[in-house]
């Protein structure tokens, strides 16, 4: 990955954002990106379906948009081309998903190794794929959370650049968890792209290492130790 620990605010990092829903991670992404020392510039929202609200959102904060209907490609890898033919004429160069409810075919992956980021309602590697509250719920876990990672052909397996755990409490339902988990992801995404755009990410195998001043925290525990 490219050095970009000397990025001035005028030559910030290009990102595209791809969705397919309400947006709220873009949003945080957005809302990341109007503060001046963010590294990183939303410069284009994509898009599969048209009238979702998260196209509002960008419109809103002033950001390109386009939609590619999925519907209207013969095939995945058509669809996956003419997204790949977006985005460089926008002159992307990182590409982050939020919400954006397509498989991506290994060739475009490829194209974009380690410039394609996503964020997942879970602490990968469990409970990849849907619905991963409620499936939380069931295995009775006391942590819960959520991952950005680097993205792989491979669903939701990708080398994690960073995750946020919240407790799951007694009275907890899927509206519940969910709505904790996504304060968490609000916070974590621009977190994660920050450490990118910074150049402060070496990928080593499967494990992303962070360079700088990162705080190591402790363990978390739940219930909490007095």
């Amino acid at each position: 990955m490219p050095d970009r620990q000397r990025r001035s605010r005028v030559a910030r990092l290009k990102a595209a954002v791809l969705v397919s829903g309400r947006g709220s991670n873009l949003q945080a992404l957005l809302d990341a990106g109007r503060t001046p020392d963010f590294p990183v510039e939303i410069a284009l929202v994509v898009s599969n379906l048209p009238d979702v609200p998260a196209l509002e959102r960008a419109k809103a904060a002033g950001v390109a948009t386009k939609v590619i209907d999925h519907r209207g490609f013969a095939d995945r890898a058509a669809f996956d081309q003419a997204l790949d033919t977006t985005l460089r004429a926008a002159d992307v160069e990182v590409v982050c998903l939020a919400g954006f409810m397509r498989l991506l075919t290994a060739g475009f992956v490829e194209a974009w190794r380690n410039r394609l980021i996503n964020i997942h309602p879970s602490l990968l590697p469990s409970f990849k794929g849907l619905h991963t509250h409620r499936r939380a719920l069931a295995a009775g876990v006391t942590l819960h959370g959520c991952t950005v990672h680097f993205v792989t052909p491979d669903l939701d397996d990708g080398p994690i650049i960073a995750q946020a755990a919240v407790p799951v409490l007694g009275d907890d339902d899927e509206d519940r968890l969910a709505a904790r988990v996504l304060t968490a992801e609000h916070r974590l995404y621009p977190l994660a792209l920050r450490l990118f755009a910074e150049g402060r990410l070496t990928l080593a195998g499967r494990r992303v290492l962070v360079s700088g001043d990162v705080d190591a925290g402790g363990a978390l525990f739940n219930p909490a130790l007095k």
